[in-house]
């Protein structure tokens, strides 16, 4: 039986990839998809989801979430992912059209309406998933986990201390963190070794069509800004998260607890990860650590020759 997830995101170049892995994958059925503020605004995130979704040919309900954190003011991210927050492939205007719903309403009502409990991948900040959580604690019993793609144990990657996606909102990831929902935290300790080099990125460009060469353009822009970071391949953030419910023996974790920084002069946004249980505070997270990365890869090349 395929397990019912829904995907949170900020397309994003790795938010479209790990959209196009959700939905290639025989495990996986997707019930809905909601897009909030992140890498970009959100009016830009809601065209690019659904931009990515009608070029792949994939009809899912989509809704618009939140345009700004719970507290702060939006930080975005161009200088990764450009102006349009998908910048590189050359994309025909979307046939599919938003849902009615707004994203917390959307999640809820799948929530309620699933025999199964419903496992959550939200690949950008948690505010979506904390307003829902805020708006609808009943539904919580229906979470079967959270997958998420944010934080760090050891580094961060837009602060020295702080990850990006947690750093954009970490009230709601503080609230998400405590909610008592199992978590699955799949931050840069992994997603920086889940590395994909040029000739692998050939080998989808190889494959000929056009689901397949938009990933590797995709790619090839990504690429940019992490080649100036010093990288000798292109991270996959997002794409772990899904990889994780997918086929969680591709990844490492180390159950630990997980505080959320929300008002440090230099640390704000950090995931302060107790690594050695020297707090002996209950363990709310799965915090992912390694990654299988050539079955990783091959998992995601599979996955894009399954569209035209």
């Amino acid at each position: 039986m395929r397990k019912p997830v829904i995907l949170d995101c900020d397309p994003g170049h790795d938010d479209a990839i790990a959209l196009l892995l959700a939905f290639a994958s025989d495990k996986l059925d997707v019930k809905a998809v909601t897009v909030l503020a992140g890498n970009q605004t959100v009016e830009k995130t809601l065209h690019n989801a659904l931009k990515v979704l009608s070029f792949a040919g994939i009809t899912v309900e989509v809704a618009k979430g939140a345009a700004k954190p719970l507290m702060r003011q939006l930080q975005i991210a161009p200088e990764v992912h450009g102006d349009s927050g998908l910048d590189g492939p050359v994309f025909p205007p979307p046939t599919l059209h938003p849902s009615p719903d707004s994203a917390v309403d959307l999640i809820a009502r799948v929530l309620r309406n699933s025999d199964q409990k419903v496992t959550l991948i939200p690949t950008g900040a948690l505010t979506n998933i904390a307003l829902t959580l805020l708006a609808h604690p009943e539904l919580k019993e229906k979470i079967e986990r959270i997958s998420l793609m944010g934080g760090a144990c050891f580094t961060g990657n837009w602060t020295p201390a702080a990850e990006f996606n947690i750093l954009v909102d970490p009230e709601a990831a503080r609230l998400v963190f405590d909610s008592g929902i199992p978590i699955t935290m799949c931050g840069l300790d992994v997603t920086h070794r889940a590395l994909i080099y040029r000739d692998e990125i050939e080998r989808i460009r190889r494959i000929g069509k056009k689901v397949p060469t938009m990933v590797a353009e995709l790619l090839d822009y990504f690429f940019i800004f992490h080649r100036k970071m010093g990288f000798s391949g292109c991270p996959l953030h997002d794409p772990c998260a899904v990889g994780y419910v997918i086929d969680p023996s591709l990844i490492t974790t180390k159950a630990c607890h997980v505080d959320i920084e929300t008002k440090g002069e230099h640390t704000l946004g950090t995931t302060v990860v107790d690594y050695y249980d020297v707090w002996k505070k209950p363990k709310n997270a799965e915090v992912a650590l390694g990654i299988d990365r050539e079955r990783f890869i091959e998992l995601l090349i599979q996955s894009v020759q399954y569209y035209d």
